[in-house]
């Protein structure tokens, strides 16, 4: 074959194999946006816009925060799970990625099945509060109560699937008995609804209840870890007051559609792992009372393991229990 021939034969191949290279190698050539499912200012929202402004440091773009909110918290999944699975739309989301197969039975997106996995970030204790004038003092106090008042009792939280109304069906579990359950449409009119005293319990964030319990506006009863946290050093855990074993946290993972290019994972895994060490973002991290998740959570494999497991879990409980968002 003439060598003519032959060069331009090949070179079809050979640029189609440079442009991609080249592609792979130019990511990311613009902005990326980090879709979040809940409103701006929420506790997702907060993490969300720490990490972005760090993590754009390491990739050279900005990284655009855009809030999707409805719908419990499944719009934000089921849009970037239908979008371009080139890099450029991701999503932050939290327990409830593992929780909504078991509370909606028309989810339009499957967790396990139509994203591709980054990491995860940080995780969140949670606190059990109460309207400032509710009696019992401490926890082994409150237990003996709420046994004694049962669905006299009203308990907040920030809709189907929150984590808020996660912890609380947990909460009766654990004390034995059932409260009456009244959902917000998020948790600023939840603790709104505490501090007004027009609700008795509320699990909440430490985003969230930190300001509130140093300032002594509600009662606080513990924290959901199994061991004490930085942001609240004296505060004992649920555990210490008796809840033997009790722990909840918010978790936060990133997720991509599925079919992204791995080059475009390994660089946003590679700014994650960069965001996670990064003093700025741990510091704010650490005045909401969050903590980075150990290294071996940072990774794609970390989280779809965490994932499964969570999903397991709080499936039980939920099909348990009957309860359902749609």
């Amino acid at each position: 074959m003439p060598a003519a021939v032959l060069a331009a034969a090949l070179s079809g191949p050979l640029a189609l194999h440079g442009a991609i290279a080249q592609a792979e190698t130019a990511y990311p050539a613009h902005a990326i946006t980090l879709v979040v499912p809940f409103a701006a200012g929420g506790p997702t929202d907060v993490v969300a816009r720490a990490l972005g402004a760090s993590m754009s440091k390491t990739l050279g773009q900005s990284i655009v925060v855009e809030n999707r909110t409805g719908a419990g918290g499944t719009l934000a999944p089921a849009f970037v799970a239908r979008a371009q699975p080139d890099g450029y739309t991701l999503l932050i989301h939290h327990n409830g990625m593992a929780t909504a197969p078991a509370l909606y039975r028309k989810l339009q997106y499957d967790p396990l099945k139509d994203f591709s996995y980054i990491g995860q970030v940080a995780d969140v204790p949670m606190t059990v509060l109460a309207r400032r004038d509710l009696p019992p003092d401490d926890l082994p106090g409150f237990i003996k109560y709420a046994r004694e008042q049962g669905n006299k009792l009203n308990l907040a939280n920030a809709g189907p699937g929150a984590v808020s109304q996660l912890c609380g069906m947990l909460l009766q579990e654990a004390i034995g008995t059932q409260f009456t359950t009244i959902p917000y449409a998020g948790t600023a009119p939840a603790m709104s609804a505490l501090l007004g005293q027009q609700v008795d319990v509320l699990c909440d964030q430490t985003t969230q209840t930190i300001p509130q319990i140093k300032a002594r506006h509600v009662k606080f009863y513990g924290v959901t870890t199994l061991e004490r946290i930085k942001a609240l050093p004296d505060a004992p855990t649920l555990q210490e007051g008796g809840l033997k074993g009790f722990e909840v946290k918010v978790w936060h993972g990133i997720y991509a559609p599925k079919g992204t290019p791995q080059a475009a994972i390994d660089k946003v895994n590679a700014a994650l792992r960069t965001a996670l060490k990064d003093p700025a973002f741990t510091q704010r991290m650490a005045e909401l009372g969050a903590e980075i998740v150990p290294p071996e959570k940072q990774t794609p494999q970390g989280l779809q393991t965490w994932l499964q497991s969570e999903t397991d879990k709080w499936g039980a409980m939920i099909r348990k229990a009957g309860v359902y968002a749609d």
